[in-house]
């Protein structure tokens, strides 16, 4: 296994901690923003799930490409 590739992976794979500050900063939001607004707590609810998957989607591509570099 050539080192270079490991390296490479590795560093696919540290997508994963934007995502999961991303993740954190937006729970944090959402809580803060149906504290303030309980009335609109559902379309909290619905834009705070989209914005989820697509921070999550970013860490998944990071995972797959870490796993295609180190297994190719």
């Amino acid at each position: 296994m050539n080192s270079l590739a490991v390296i490479g992976a590795g560093i696919a794979v540290l997508g994963g901690f934007g995502a999961g500050i991303g993740i954190g900063i937006a729970t944090g939001k959402a809580v803060e923003a149906v504290a303030r607004q309980p009335e609109a707590s559902g379309k909290i609810q619905s834009l705070f799930l989209l914005g989820i998957a697509l921070s999550e989607a970013t860490a998944i591509y990071g995972l797959v490409m870490a796993l295609m570099i180190y297994f190719k």
